[in-house]
């Protein structure tokens, strides 16, 4: 039986000044793939922030368990337009991942370091791109890039804020390839918010989905023949 690697106890937040999350409860455990959905505003990339305490939590406690370090998470935020024109290479931005896991700044990358960036960009199959200057990239390759770069930095638990957005269907599905891919085949636990309901339910195991609370946690079958579901996904609604 998979270890429990994530504990939300009661935890609410504000952003604003205003209550988005309200009193969350649920348990993630090594090797799940849980997918955030909801409304817009209803406080699934606030929870991320707190999970990575890039945001206060307001009340109640976010556990890390059996030895999980927030420096072992591995975060992909939507991307700004910024972003997308940054000047550097392929392989500065992924090796950037590395920051920060030894808990204090790193005047240069170590061999180890340098070997986590290789095996993060042939796991998402741009390693022969690590000379190209990123704003020079497609979306999609950019996309590719920022999730190997999470990738270099997470050790067992990837956080995904809307991974897809303005991404072409073709492309999209190949990221959700490449993300089920990295579940099940080099076991890293992921948390993902997705407006893609269908999707979602393709790829996850479980479904969070949030209005302020929780109006649902549990199996992908569950959420289908709950009133949660029936209601966001029976009626047509694109999460």
């Amino acid at each position: 039986m998979n270890k429990p690697l994530l504990r939300l106890n009661n935890v609410s937040m504000s952003y604003d000044n205003r209550l988005v999350v309200k009193d969350v409860n649920f348990e993630l455990n090594e090797g799940d793939y849980l997918c955030a959905v909801g409304e817009n505003g209803s406080g699934k990339s606030t929870l991320i922030k707190g999970i990575l305490g890039l945001e206060p939590v307001r009340s109640g406690r976010i556990e890390l368990l059996n030895g999980l370090k927030r420096n072992e998470i591995g975060y992909l935020p939507q991307q700004t337009q910024v972003q997308r024109d940054f000047p550097a290479c392929v392989c500065e931005i992924v090796i950037s991942g590395c920051l920060g896991q030894s808990g204090f700044f790193k005047p240069f990358y170590s061999t180890s370091d340098k070997s986590k960036m290789l095996e993060s960009l042939r796991m998402l199959g741009i390693e022969h791109l690590r000379k190209k200057s990123y704003r020079e990239l497609s979306g999609g390759q950019q996309q590719r890039v920022l999730l190997a770069r999470a990738v270099c930095s997470a050790r067992r638990l990837l956080l995904l804020d809307e991974p897809v957005t303005g991404l072409d269907p073709i492309v999209s599905n190949e990221m959700y390839g490449l993300i089920k891919e990295l579940n099940e085949k080099h076991g890293m636990t992921v948390i993902m918010v997705s407006h893609d309901i269908r999707s979602a339910l393709c790829n996850a195991n479980k479904i969070l989905h949030l209005d302020a609370g929780v109006e649902f946690f549990g199996t992908c079958s569950a959420y289908l023949g709950s009133d949660a579901g029936r209601r966001f996904f029976g009626g047509g609604e694109n999460v």
